[in-house]
């Protein structure tokens, strides 16, 4: 999605805005049996591994405009990864973009390193005993300068098939123009929505909570339509009883209500 600039800035030395998308996205699934419940993780783990995940931030990178400084990933045991990538804005000679990229290229790399990274943590978790298995990717994309991570949006939220997107956009800091007037931000913003496409926002149920005066933007997402069988792992919706199918249904939707809301709901 297009970033929408206030206007062509005239800037006082560099623009020192710093813009930051911060997300977690949920994946929720029921595993009937303990069998079912580790296999469920294995997945997890292959599926979102630091190789897979250290690709996705790279096109991140390339999404947003920004050139890659070094990269550190690792993979948990019992379970989870980690990746954390540092970025410039723009294009840099010499760039490698990998693991043994060297953090002094130039005096310009040294000034970015402390504002414009991309971060990925997983977090896959179970109910001790009620089957409700939960993945959980925390995403920090934090940069400076004009690049925006508003760009790779969508790109995000699709990537990680989510059930559950809770967002926040924040623009922090100032700039000033050649005259020392100083800006707060560069580009026009009033929802986190405005720069999700139609055919991803038709999927979600949304909800905002927005601080305008302070830049601050909050979206929290859920999937609309729920079928039993893309939350079953392991085993098959016509394989259940009429009363298990409505009590996996009823978990299921109290766990996504209240990692939605943020919130324990009682039992009736």
């Amino acid at each position: 999605m297009e970033v929408k600039a206030i206007k062509k800035l005239k800037l006082f030395g560099f623009n020192n805005l710093t813009k930051t998308l911060s997300f977690n996205m949920y994946d929720i699934c029921y595993a009937k049996t303990p069998q079912h419940h580790q296999e469920y993780i294995s997945y997890i783990d292959e599926e979102y591994n630091a190789e897979r995940l250290t690709s996705i931030l790279t096109q991140v990178a390339s999404m947003i405009g920004a050139s890659i400084l070094n990269i550190a990933r690792q993979d948990y045991e019992p379970q989870g990864a980690s990746v954390t990538m540092l970025i410039a804005e723009g294009k840099m000679s010499g760039n490698s973009g990998d693991e043994t990229s060297s953090f002094t290229r130039t005096e310009a790399v040294v000034g970015h390193l402390d504002k414009s990274h991309i971060t990925v943590h997983t977090y896959p978790e179970s109910h001790p005993d009620k089957g409700i298995s939960t993945f959980r990717a925390d995403i920090d994309v934090s940069t400076c300068g004009e690049i925006s991570p508003l760009k790779a949006l969508d790109y995000l939220i699709n990537s990680f098939n989510s059930d559950i997107v809770i967002a926040d956009y924040r623009v922090r800091g100032f700039t000033r123009d050649v005259n020392g007037k100083k800006f707060y931000i560069d580009h026009k913003i009033n929802s986190i929505q405005n720069y999700i496409p139609k055919e991803t926002r038709e999927l979600y149920q949304m909800i905002d909570v927005n601080v305008y005066q302070e830049n601050i933007f909050h979206t929290k997402m859920i999937l609309k339509e729920f079928d039993l069988d893309n939350y079953l792992f392991g085993t098959a919706k016509r394989d259940l009883l009429p009363g298990e199918k409505k009590k996996i249904k009823q978990q299921l939707k109290k766990e996504m209500a209240e990692i939605f809301y943020g919130k324990n709901i009682p039992k009736v």
